[in-house]
C-alpha cells in the first residue's frame, strides 16, 4: 500500500521543479533526497549569485537559506520578488534565527521555516506552496 502512495506522489509532482539555495552540504543532501523521493526535480546552488544574474531555469518554488556566502538570502528573495519573470514563484526562506521570520515576511517570502526543521514540516510547506 505504501508503495502505491509513493508512486502516486511521484506522478503528481512530475514536472515540478524546485531550486534550493543553501551553502550547507548536509542541508543540501537531506532536502534533495527527500524532495526527489517525492518526485520533484531539484537544482541546488551553494550561493545566491546565480539567481541574481538570472542563470537558472525558472522553477515552481525557491527554497533559500537566509545566511548565504556573498549575498544574504533575504536580498535574493527581494530580488526574485521584484522581477517580472519570478515575482509569482513562491519563496520559502530557511534560517536558524527565529527572528528571521519577520524579516522574511518583509522581504515578501511566501513562507519561513526555522532550522533545524523536521522533514515533515518542509514537505508540508512545499506542498502548500506549489500545490
Amino acid at each position: 500500500m505504501k508503495r502505491l502512495d509513493e508512486q502516486k506522489t511521484t506522478f503528481m509532482n512530475a514536472g515540478k521543479n524546485i531550486i534550493v539555495v543553501d551553502d550547507d552540504p548536509s542541508i543540501q543532501d537531506a532536502v534533495r533526497i527527500m524532495l526527489e523521493r517525492k518526485g520533484y526535480g531539484i537544482t541546488i546552488f551553494g550561493s545566491g549569485e546565480r539567481l541574481l544574474i538570472g542563470e537558472f531555469d525558472h522553477p515552481d518554488l525557491f527554497i533559500v537559506d537566509k545566511q548565504l556566502p556573498g549575498v544574504d538570502g533575504l536580498d535574493v528573495c527581494r530580488f526574485l520578488k521584484s522581477q517580472d519573470a519570478t515575482k509569482d514563484i513562491p519563496v520559502l526562506i530557511l534560517s536558524a534565527s527565529p527572528h528571521a521570520g519577520r524579516l522574511a515576511k518583509a522581504a515578501c517570502a511566501n513562507e519561513f521555516l526555522e532550522k533545524p526543521f523536521k522533514m515533515q514540516a518542509l514537505r508540508d510547506a512545499v506542498e502548500r506552496l506549489i500545490a
